[in-house]
């Protein structure tokens, strides 16, 4: 197999997300914000409102550019119903834009009737991790010009752990159903420029099919498509290296590193200032950014 070229030698269209519109080269920061008690990383420290607010303001602050939203953890648990899910972000998301006008609001949900709700509040992304099991979803996007994530997810249902999962090719798999996802959001009338495509670590994958999605996270990338990856503190990483949920954040920032190498242009983390100093780094590496300090061998 071909090793795929670093970033810096392909060609990708603008990303334009709410008011902000980032560049080829520009590695944008997504912030998570679990409106949860139950979220797997912090056990719902941030399912409050003042905690939650607090966390926004820090992100930003650390240079997160996007902030996602999310009502329902991902994995098995208690049943969240549409109506809990709207509760735990709407009126979250209108405080965030009151108080961020500038930032981009991205919201983690699956339902149609939630993402209707939460684009009245002032949301400008839904991040459809679930891989378009409500096709409305997509249709919302649409109806309010919103921007919009496609994930691969296995064709898994909401909520549920892959058990025994196989694929013939894993990425072939995920360019024909991100791609598929990506070409029917553009054709119901989502901004062409607002539509990003995301592999999916860990949803609907075994720990090696997440490793193989990384290495050949190029291959997305060359479809032209923004690719998002949310990478942080995931099993496959925890599993790779046999590292405890606290203990993944070196595992994280490396492949990181290496997805930024790759091309992906939109991270979804828990570390923004860790996160920052990588992509930073990458950038500089590839000639797109200058050193913060350039004094060694010049005084």
């Amino acid at each position: 197999m071909a090793v795929p070229r670093p970033y810096y030698e392909r060609s990708q269209r603008m990303l334009r997300l709410g008011r902000r519109e980032f560049g080829q080269h520009e590695p944008v920061i997504m912030a998570i914000v679990n409106r949860t008690p139950d979220s797997f990383y912090d056990q719902g420290a941030t399912f409050r409102d003042e905690p939650a607010l607090a966390r926004v303001e820090q992100a930003v602050a650390e240079g997160a550019a996007i902030i996602d939203i999310g009502g329902v953890k991902a994995g098995p648990g208690e049943e969240v119903s549409a109506e809990e899910e709207a509760r735990r972000t709407v009126g979250f998301v209108a405080e965030v834009r009151r108080r961020f006008p500038d930032v981009v609001i991205s919201v983690d949900t699956w339902r149609a009737s939630v993402g209707a709700a939460v684009c009245e509040a002032g949301a400008d992304l839904l991040n459809d991790a679930w891989g378009g099991v409500d096709p409305g979803l997509a249709e919302v996007a649409a109806r309010y010009g919103v921007g919009l994530v496609c994930t691969h997810a296995g064709e898994s249902e909401p909520r549920t752990r892959p058990h025994r999962v196989s694929y013939d090719d894993v990425m072939a798999d995920i360019l024909r159903v991100t791609l598929e996802l990506a070409e029917r959001a553009v054709s119901l009338g989502v901004p062409r420029e607002s539509v990003l495509i995301d592999p999916g670590h860990d949803f609907g994958k075994n720990t090696r099919h997440s490793l193989e999605a990384t290495r050949r996270l190029g291959e997305m990338v060359s479809s032209g498509w923004p690719v998002l990856v949310s990478l942080s503190n995931k099993d496959f990483v925890g599993e790779t290296l046999d590292k405890p949920v606290k203990e993944r954040v070196v595992g994280t920032l490396a492949t990181t590193a290496v997805s930024a190498w790759l091309g992906a242009q939109v991270y979804r983390v828990h570390e923004v200032a860790e996160t920052r100093q990588v992509l930073d780094m990458v950038a500089s590496i590839a000639g797109h950014r200058p050193p913060a300090v350039a004094r060694r061998g010049l005084a």
